[in-house]
């Protein structure tokens, strides 16, 4: 072939490397350097991100209120263990779904076609969208609960939890999207803040470690707010998240570790500030009030009742971050699912125009889920609550096929997991498994009217 007719050539004329392909190399560079220069903590630095925003992103407004709940209903005991427990197995979970997606540059939905066929990658694309859906309600319900207290309507929550969305996909960059969003994730520390502004007794919180004391009332009630617990640590939404946010990062093998120390960081606020809710809604307990009556929307305002201006503020202000960045991180995981099972691209590092199902996938699911909470007569705390419930119910199935794929040899090599990692992940959806079966039968017996509640 001569020159002219290769220069002719519309596959020659092409660009090597795509806009998307430029703009990970960009980042994968920084990476190197810092590594090549050994500057550990400029290299801890560039790779944080999923792992924080997954944990930090789960830390959202249903969360919140279901901490809260368990410390306005039982105070301090069984569950300020529990919340710490139910993080060291989300950690097991996200550390494989990072593994997963820096091996194999390929997000969770994707893999799940290619490994295991269409209908399992449809079925796991199509549990996600419903819980997603579900969960995104409630995450607007989080923001409308915070902002009530300071008198503001319905409509300002809407607007708030959209204009979030689209400015930030409007810097063209997965860094700035991970970057803004891992900004706005640190005040979730908040919470930690409202449990230090209701002045604890630190020996109930140090005995309380003991599991005791073991709550009692409802079994029902104390089998709803245990898979909702559940739900408010490990869902199907962070595992489709942060493995391919991994991959869309461009982690490759060499910054597992560093993945890993993401994902603990991740693991052990979330853990902290969950139980900071915890505490300061035991304040609620503390005082005779319980759960009853607040219809979610009630919190901060009784918490302001009980403890003071300064603590409802600040929990209301809580709730509100809680929804925003779960708002942005859930339509993301969104947004990559539509993207991985249609089959085309699905990166924060593409223009709108060249990924049109992703953007449209990360808009349209949030513009949905808020104009279903402008439906006056929502029940606030029960979407908030029955949210995390149906997660931990279609958890098990996303379980499944991450312990599938992260033991996959021909896909993971020496990456695949070790023995003791797949004890402890088995054993995690075991236990996940049987606390949604339990709620879910002790429920449909009540409602035959089998038992009594």
């Amino acid at each position: 072939m001569s020159l002219s007719e290769a220069t002719a050539s519309p596959l020659l004329r092409q660009p090597l490397l795509s806009d998307e392909d430029t703009a990970r190399s960009r980042d994968r560079s920084r990476v190197h350097h810092a590594r090549y220069n050994n500057r550990r903590w400029r290299l801890l630095w560039l790779l944080v991100g999923p792992g924080i925003l997954a944990m930090l992103g789960e830390n959202d407004g249903p969360s919140m209120i279901a901490y809260a709940s368990d410390g306005a209903q039982y105070g301090l005991g069984f569950f300020v263990p529990v919340i710490p427990i139910l993080f060291a197995m989300a950690y097991v979970v996200q550390e494989m779904c990072m593994r997963v997606g820096a091996v194999t540059h390929r997000g969770y939905g994707e893999l799940v076609l290619q490994r295991h066929g269409r209908v399992w990658g449809w079925f796991g694309a199509g549990d996600l969208c419903l819980t997603n859906l579900v969960t995104l309600i409630a995450e607007f319900v989080a923001i409308r609960v915070g902002l009530a207290y300071f008198h503001l309507g319905p409509g300002v929550a809407v607007a708030l939890g959209l204009v979030l969305v689209l400015f930030t996909l409007s810097g063209g960059r997965y860094w700035r999207w991970e970057r803004t969003v891992l900004g706005l994730a640190l005040f979730n520390g908040l919470f930690l803040v409202a449990a230090i502004l209701v002045k604890p007794h630190v020996g109930s919180i140090v005995s309380s470690f003991s599991f005791t004391p073991l709550p009692g009332g409802s079994l029902n009630t104390l089998l709803l707010l245990m898979a909702s617990t559940i739900g408010a640590t490990v869902t199907p939404w962070m595992i489709f998240f942060q493995q391919s946010a991994s991959a869309d990062k461009g982690m490759t093998p060499k910054d597992v570790r560093h993945g890993r120390y993401d994902t603990a960081l991740g693991a052990v606020l979330a853990g902290v500030f969950g139980v900071g809710a915890l505490i300061a809604g035991a304040a609620l307990l503390n005082h005779g009030l319980g759960i009853q009556g607040f219809a979610g929307a009630g919190f901060p305002a009784a918490l302001s009742h009980v403890a003071g201006g300064a603590v409802g503020t600040v929990f209301a202000l809580g709730l509100i971050e809680a929804g925003a960045v779960a708002i942005l991180t859930i339509s993301a995981s969104t947004a990559y699912a539509a993207g991985e099972c249609v089959g085309v691209s699905h990166s924060f590092n593409t223009s709108p125009r060249n990924a049109a199902v992703f953007y449209a996938a990360n808009v349209g699911v949030s513009l949905l889920a808020g104009l279903v909470i402008l439906i006056p007569g929502a029940p606030l705390l029960s979407i908030a609550l029955n949210a995390n419930v149906l997660a931990t119910v279609l958890l098990p199935v996303s379980l499944v096929f991450v312990l599938m794929l992260a033991n996959d040899r021909p896909l993971m090599g020496r990456w695949a997991n070790r023995r003791s990692t797949n004890v402890v992940g088995i054993a995690v959806i075991v236990f996940v498994s049987i606390c949604g079966a339990a709620y879910g039968i002790d429920s449909f017996l009540q409602s035959v009217h089998i038992i009594g509640s």
